[in-house]
């Protein structure tokens, strides 16, 4: 057993280090084959036990990669043979729910359904929703600043976090647990570490934002039978709505069909022949209010059908079926992707990218869906093979077009070892090289979570790629 790790256990104690089979029987993360490949992983119980091994990690040079839920799809996660995986499942406590503050201060393994849930039991709400609600974890969620279902209303992580902990490479703990919704006294530390991937610091604790708990939310289901429209459809119903459209999802046809079809548990609500559907949501407005702009938008013929929930069975139908995105992958291997851009560029970009695909494959399955109201599309891509060269020329379809529009590689999923190779394209020299700066200087050994993002430029901790 290297030194390295001895110290851990005669430090932390054996239940609080796992080598062997204990690591490599465990998943690698959400719809992969592969199982972890560290040579530990770390389970602390408290934010000093974080930071007590990755006092003895940094003074052994021992590389360390951050662990919640694993359920991220851009391998920032991922773990090489010689480094070891920091695991925050044991942390997982509501410390404290203050529903006169409307705050929830909790530890960062905590999964986001039992903080919704939790929220929920006080008549408060978590705005934060996504599809891995089960299993993600509040310390993944700020650590990529997860955005999901409502952030045309809410906004994305970042906005529900006044505060939090981190402990940096060395040990340090950084505690800005701030209470408050303003405050404005010098910088804002919080923000180093949320969308960052564990990169500058591991968070362990965070103070979260509650919002009152909606009296109704109002779900439909439209179709239209052009994408011009939709964007009109969105400003008609966010006015009409008065501030209380919380999700706005188009699904192009392909990817309805193929979630409405069997063996897809849903039945199509909406007959399969439009070639767009948005699943919308209203939060606190009355169902009568939706029902008059729904008509309204009949009549200027932004939308050709609809179907309102009436139950609350009926809604989570709705939602499931947007949610069932494995059914994408039943007809052999895809490739998911996660890019955003502006609504007036999106209709353009999909017909470039599908031309691109159709010009390199002579099959090619695109399913597109995604949080249309905020720019964030999510395309799933078969060409009924799978390799890196293949790879290499899918990504190259879907991310080259976004350079000339302005878009990016990644609205809500990060960047990981994934979409390192085009971080160009969304970002500028100037701002990688002020990232590699920061990284410098909270981590100037490079040991969290090593060579994800980007790459150290010759010099630093980190040899260039």
């Amino acid at each position: 057993m290297s030194q390295v790790l001895q110290e851990l256990i005669d430090t932390l104690g054996d239940d609080c280090v796992l080598t062997g089979d204990d690591v490599h029987s465990r998943s690698a993360g959400i719809w992969r084959r592969d199982t972890v490949q560290a040579k530990a992983i770390i389970r602390p119980r408290s934010t000093q036990e974080v930071s007590t091994a990755l006092r003895i990690c940094h003074a052994h040079d021992q590389k360390v990669v951050a662990h919640g839920g694993l359920t991220g799809l851009v391998e920032s996660a991922i773990t090489q043979p010689d480094e070891v995986a920091l695991s925050l499942e044991r942390m997982n406590q509501i410390e404290e729910l203050n529903s006169v503050d409307r705050t929830m201060v909790v530890q960062s393994g905590v999964v986001l359904q039992a903080v919704q849930d939790a929220a929920d039991a006080q008549d408060l709400m978590f705005p934060l929703d996504l599809g891995g609600r089960g299993s993600c974890t509040i310390g993944g969620n700020i650590s990529t600043n997860a955005g999901g279902n409502r952030v045309v209303r809410y906004g994305m992580t970042r906005d529900m976090v006044l505060g939090l902990e981190a402990v940096l490479a060395d040990g340090t703990v950084v505690s800005s647990m701030n209470r408050m919704i303003k405050n404005n006294a010098g910088y804002d530390l919080k923000q180093l570490f949320i969308g960052t991937e564990g990169t500058l610091g591991i968070v362990t604790r965070a103070v979260l934002r509650l919002r009152e708990k909606p009296l109704n939310q109002v779900t439909v289901l439209v179709a239209s039978d052009a994408f011009v429209k939709l964007p009109g459809f969105l400003k008609h119903m966010d006015q009409a709505l008065g501030g209380t459209l919380s999700a706005f999802e188009a699904m192009w046809n392909r990817f309805y069909t193929q979630v409405t079809t069997a063996p897809a548990r849903s039945q199509p609500p909406i007959s399969q022949e439009y070639p767009y559907y948005v699943l919308l949501e209203a939060m606190g407005c009355d169902e009568g209010v939706v029902e008059a702009a729904l008509t309204e938008a009949y009549e200027k013929d932004l939308i050709c059908d609809a179907v309102l929930a009436q139950s609350e069975g009926q809604r989570q139908q709705l939602w499931g079926m947007r949610d069932d995105v494995e059914q994408c992958f039943r007809d052999g291997p895809t490739i998911a992707f996660d890019v955003s851009l502006r609504i007036s560029d999106m209709e353009g970009y999909v017909a470039e990218v599908e031309s691109r695909l159709a010009e390199a494959f002579e099959r090619c399955d695109v399913y597109i869906f995604g949080h249309m109201g905020d720019g964030n599309l999510h395309l799933v891509i078969g060409v009924g093979a799978y390799s890196k060269e293949i790879r290499r020329k899918v990504e190259s379809s879907i991310y080259e077009p976004l350079r000339a529009i302005g878009g990016s590689v990644s609205a809500e999923h990060g960047v990981g070892l994934e979409k390192k190779p085009y971080l160009d394209i969304s970002r500028s020299t100037v701002e990688i090289e002020l990232m590699r700066t920061l990284k410098r200087a909270l981590d100037p050994k490079g040991i969290l979570n090593p060579g994800k993002i980007f790459d150290l430029a010759p010099g630093g901790a980190e040899a260039a790629a």
